[in-house]
């Protein structure tokens, strides 16, 4: 049965026959492709995007090269529109990247499949994010969850959920950032790393933050004096600031899987990402009373356009202008 049947197959793991000389011929179209990006986070959110594609044609029986086509395409995102509009956004915007640089570079003749149809691109909503945010009852009972979580694991729960919802951490940033990147910063704790866009960047951690993290360190085998790694003279230690059980760097779905957790002991009704922590962070920080410029550049938006569609949160219309004018005019 093939996409074209009605049926909307998800996408799973590869097959045996995958091993072929024309999917390694694929995969080394895909590295030579991603090794343009600069940015490490988007080499790997591309990869991600476009293995799913790949994967996604190879359960339908559809050759990427020459068979895939539009109506491909739009069955693929309708089948992984559960995950969320902005993931479908853009992971079709790396399928079309992909075979944009191919039809360039002469190794296909066909069509883009993903590219979009000027007449019926999406319009984004420049007011709305489609990310649900929590309320500030639901952001303190997930961190009254992670708090009592219990487990080996239990302070590394409460330390990456402070972590998210206080300073807006990408999920990449967070599991990408290393302890040796924890400092200080004219009397701040701050902790620096690399953006998207493969820019620099530094977080303010408040005191809810500090507190979590530095129980979580404090107990953490891997980082104890007679556990450091073997380095090459002059190199900077790498030591993730979150770890597995044995020390290793924690992955992204690691993350996932315990938001979700955490959000249903908590009672939250809502679908739990990491975003939705991102989307909280700014909508209820600028609810608290912030600076729409002061949280643009702690979520390190490039543009103020993109941080105003984070700002809908309850405390909206208790800044309408209109009220700053009736005071202003002292009317009635």
């Amino acid at each position: 049965m093939t996409v074209l049947s009605g049926e909307l197959l998800p996408a799973a793991p590869l097959p045996a026959a995958s091993s072929s000389v024309a999917a390694e011929e694929l995969a080394a179209l895909l590295r030579e492709w991603l090794i343009g990006y600069q940015s490490a986070n988007t080499r790997d959110a591309y990869r991600r995007d476009v293995a799913h594609w790949l994967a996604f044609l190879t359960v339908s029986g559809v050759d990427p090269l020459t068979e895939a086509r539009r109506v491909h395409t739009h069955a693929w995102l309708r089948a992984q529109e559960s995950s969320g509009a902005a993931t479908a956004t853009r992971a079709r915007r790396a399928v079309s990247a992909f075979y944009t640089w191919m039809v360039a570079e002469d190794h296909t003749d066909r069509a883009n499949p993903a590219a979009i149809d000027p007449k019926r691109k999406p319009r984004v909503n420049p007011d709305r994010s489609t990310t649900a945010g929590l309320t500030r009852d639901q952001a303190g009972a997930l961190l009254a969850a992670a708090d009592a979580d219990t487990g080996p694991q239990a302070a590394r729960a409460a330390a990456i959920v402070a972590l998210l919802l206080y300073t807006g951490l990408r999920v990449g940033e967070l599991v990408g950032a290393d302890r040796e990147q924890l400092g200080e910063d004219r009397g701040h704790r701050v902790l620096r790393f690399t953006a998207k866009g493969d820019q620099p960047h530094l977080v303010a951690l408040p005191a809810p933050v500090t507190r979590r993290l530095d129980a979580y360190l404090a107990g953490r085998v891997d980082l104890a004096g007679d556990r450091l790694p073997t380095q090459t003279p002059g190199a900077r230690p790498r030591r993730p600031l979150v770890a597995t059980a044995s020390g290793g760097r924690l992955d992204r779905g690691a993350v996932w899987r315990l938001l979700k957790r955490l959000a249903c002991t908590a009672g939250i009704s809502v679908t739990m990402s990491p975003h939705v922590l991102r989307h909280t962070c700014a909508t209820l920080a600028r609810d608290a009373g912030a600076r729409l410029e002061d949280i643009q550049d702690q979520l390190g938006h490039a543009d103020v356009r993109t941080t105003r569609r984070y700002d809908h949160g309850g405390a909206r219309l208790d800044r309408s202008p209109a009220y700053t004018l009736a005071g202003y005019l002292n009317a009635e």
